[in-house]
C-alpha cells in the first residue's frame, strides 16, 4: 500500500519584489513528501531551498510574491489558508527546525518556558502538565540533565543543546510533517550524527514526514530516503537517495558532488562548477593562478630549523558557577597544550564545540591572556610582551572567522573594510592600489570595492574576509571554522583559494574546524583536541588511517560517508 502524501508543492513559482519589477526565485518546481519518509532538498546558497520551506509555512517575506503553483497539506492549500488556519496548523501539524537555533531561540526565556509555550499553545493541558510533558521531551532529544536545561537560558547552552530544544519544540505536538532546514550546519560532527539519529528515530517512531534542507551532501546520503537537487529555482532531479548518488543524470548533481573533498586525493585542487561554451554544468579543476612579481613581494624564506609557531604548556582558566547559588569552580578551556606549525604547513585543529579550539586561536594572537606556558612564535615569546609589543607583532597574524555576514561592518565598503588593517599598522601606504591587489588575489573584482558586504553572496563574502586578513601580509593566518557554513560548491573554491594564498603569501595556517573530510583535505598534521588537551598529534595521514586515541576514533566514525559508487 502506498504511503499517504503529506505535502504536495506544485508547480510553484516565487518571485521577489524589486524596483525594476519581480525577480523569480523559484520556477515551476513540484515535489511530493509522503507519510513517513524524509525527503532531502539539496542545493546552494540563493537555490530557493528556504524560501519554498517559508511558502509551505506561510512565512515568506513581505517582498516575495508567490505567482503560481500549489502548496497542499492534507488536501488544504497553504498559499490560500487564513492567517487562523495556518496558526492552527504551524507547530501542531506542521513544525519547522531553524538553521541557526540562537537566533530562533528567544533570549529573555528559559528554554523549557519556549518549550511549555509550544505545547500550550496547541494542547489544553494545565502548566504542570506542559512541564513534565517539556521534560520528557528533553529527555526524548537526549539532552543531558533536562532538569537543568528547562532552566537555563539559550546563552547558557551550546550549540547542539540548543539545536536539541529546537527539535524537542518542533515535536512537542506530533507533527505530521517537520521541515529541518540546515539542522547541523554549524554541528560538531559527533553532535551532528546524534541530531541526525535524533530525526530518524523521530521518524520512525511519530512517524512523521521530514523534508531535510541541507547543502551537506554526506548528510542527505545518510539518512534520506529520496533526494531532491535544487539550483538558482529550478528543480534539476529528483529519485531515490541510491540512484542519485550512483548515477545521477543532471550535471549539476554530478558536479556538486565532484566538488566534495572526500571524493578527491588530500592536497589536490577541488573542483569547482563551471559553464561550458554551451552553458551547461559541469565540473572542472581549474588551474592554480600564476603567481606574478607584484602578489609575490616577498621570496620564500630557506626551511626553518625551528617551527614558526611553538606553543609550551600553554594554559587558560575560568571560574565559573552553575548557579546564581552554587560555589565559583575552576573550568580548564585549554590545559597544558603544546603544538608545533613549520613554516608554509597547515595544522588541523579538531575536536568539539567547547573543547578550547577558538580559545586556543585566541591565546596564540593573546586577545586573551594566559595563565601560564608560552608561544614561541620565531623564536620570539609573545607571552612575554607588553601591551605596545604585542600590538606591532599581532601584524604578523590574522584570523579568518566562521561567519562572514557577523565579521563585516554592513555600514563599510568594501575598501574600508579590507584596508582597516593597512590603516592600524601602515599608515600613509597606497592604500588603494593595495586593496586592488588584494581583491585580485582572491578573485573579485576591483568594481566591488565601492559596494557592501550585503551585495555579495556567501562566498564572496568570505573571500572579503580572507582579502582583509591578507591585508598587512601576515605570516600565520587562522582559520576558525571558514568554510563550515558553505556550501559544498563554494567551500571547493574558497579551499583552492586558500591553497593558492598559501603559496603566493608563504603563509602558515592553523585550520580550525568540525568537518573532519576538510581537515583531512587541507592539513599537513592534524591535532585532536578534548577537553581542553591534546589528545592525539601528528601527521595528517596517520590521524587519519591510524588513530590511536578513543575520542579520535568516535570522531572518525561519526562521520558520514558517502558509497564508493557516488557519482557514477
Amino acid at each position: 500500500m502506498p504511503a499517504q502524501e503529506m505535502l504536495s508543492i506544485a508547480n510553484l513559482s516565487v518571485a521577489f519584489r524589486t524596483e525594476s519589477g519581480l525577480r523569480p526565485v523559484i520556477n515551476d518546481v513540484s515535489l511530493a513528501l509522503a507519510s513517513g519518509e524524509i525527503l532531502g532538498l539539496v542545493g546552494e546558497s540563493g537555490s530557493g531551498k528556504t524560501l519554498m520551506s517559508l511558502a509551505a509555512m506561510g512565512l515568506l517575506p513581505h517582498n516575495a510574491v508567490v505567482t503560481g503553483g500549489r502548496v497542499t497539506f492534507a488536501g488544504q492549500d497553504l498559499l490560500t489558508a487564513s492567517p487562523a488556519t495556518l496558526r492552527a496548523l504551524r507547530g501542531k501539524r506542521i513544525s519547522m527546525i531553524f538553521q541557526d537555533p540562537m537566533a530562533s531561540l528567544d533570549p529573555v526565556f528559559t528554554c523549557g518556558d519556549q518549550i511549555i509555550e509550544a505545547i500550550r499553545l496547541h494542547e489544553r493541558v494545565s502548566a504542570s502538565q506542559a512541564r513534565a510533558r517539556a521534560l520528557e521531551l528533553l529527555e526524548t532529544v537526549h539532552i543531558a540533565d533536562p532538569a537543568r536545561c528547562m532552566r537555563a537560558y539559550p546563552h547558557e547552552l551550546s550549540g547542539g543543546q540548543c539545536q536539541r530544544v529546537m527539535i524537542a519544540m518542533a515535536v512537542a505536538c506530533k507533527p505530521d510533517v517537520i521541515i529541518a532546514d540546515e539542522p547541523t550546519t554549524a554541528l560538531d560532527v559527533t553532535v551532528q550524527k546524534q541530531v541526525l539519529l535524533l530525526l530518524r528515530s523521530l521518524n520512525r517512531e511519530i512517524g512523521a514526514a521530514i523534508l531535510l534542507i541541507t547543502h551537506d551532501l554526506g548528510v542527505i546520503y545518510e539518512v534520506a530516503d529520496r533526494v531532491a537537487v535544487i539550483y538558482k529555482g529550478d528543480l534539476m532531479e529528483q529519485g531515490s537517495t541510491a540512484d542519485i548518488f550512483a548515477t545521477p543524470q543532471s550535471p549539476y548533481t554530478r558536479a556538486l558532488i565532484a566538488s566534495m573533498p572526500a571524493m578527491s586525493a588530500p592536497g589536490t585542487r577541488l573542483p569547482v562548477i563551471t559553464r561550458d561554451e554551451s552553458g551547461e554544468l559541469r565540473s572542472q579543476v581549474l588551474p592554480a593562478p600564476v603567481v606574478t612579481a607584484t602578489s609575490a613581494e616577498r621570496a620564500a624564506p630557506p626551511p626553518q630549523a625551528e617551527p614558526l609557531l611553538r606553543l609550551e604548556k600553554l594554559t587558560k582558566s575560568y571560574r565559573i558557577r552553575d548557579s546564581i547559588f552554587s560555589a565559583p569552580r575552576e573550568f580548564r578551556a585549554v590545559n597544558e597544550v603544546s603544538l608545533a606549525i613549520p613554516a608554509r604547513t597547515t595544522l588541523g585543529l579538531v575536536g568539539e564545540s567547547g573543547c578550547g579550539k577558538s580559545t586556543l586561536s585566541r591565546l596564540v594572537m593573546r586577545l586573551i591572556e594566559p595563565d601560564s606556558g608560552d608561544i614561541m612564535f620565531d623564536g620570539q615569546n609573545l607571552a612575554r610582551l607588553d601591551h605596545e609589543e604585542m600590538r606591532a607583532a599581532r601584524r604578523d597574524f590574522s584570523l579568518v572567522f566562521q561567519n562572514p555576514y557577523g565579521s563585516l561592518n554592513p555600514r563599510q565598503t568594501v575598501a574600508d573594510l579590507v584596508a582597516a588593517p593597512i590603516d592600524i599598522h601602515e599608515a600613509g601606504s597606497n592604500r588603494a592600489a593595495t586593496v586592488a591587489r588584494l581583491l585580485d588575489a582572491v578573485g573579485l573584482p576591483r568594481t566591488a570595492m565601492t559596494k557592501y558586504p550585503h551585495e555579495f553572496s556567501g562566498g564572496q563574502r568570505q573571500r572579503i574576509v580572507i582579502a582583509r586578513a591578507l591585508a598587512v601580509r601576515p605570516r600565520l593566518l587562522i582559520c576558525d571554522e571558514a568554510v563550515s557554513a558553505l556550501d559544498v560548491s563554494v567551500q571547493a573554491q574558497v579551499l583552492n583559494l586558500l591553497q593558492d594564498l598559501q603559496t603566493e603569501f608563504d603563509l602558515t595556517y592553523l585550520f580550525i574546524s568540525h568537518d573532519m573530510s576538510v581537515v583531512r583535505h587541507v592539513s599537513d598534521s592534524i591535532a585532536v583536541m578534548q577537553k581542553g588537551r591534546i589528545v592525539e598529534y601528528g601527521p595528517a595521514g596517520e590521524v587519519f588511517d591510524n588513530p590511536q586515541n578513543p575520542y579520535t576514533k568516535t570522531l572518525l566514525s561519526a562521520v558520514p560517508h558517502i558509497g564508493a559508487a557516488a557519482g557514477g
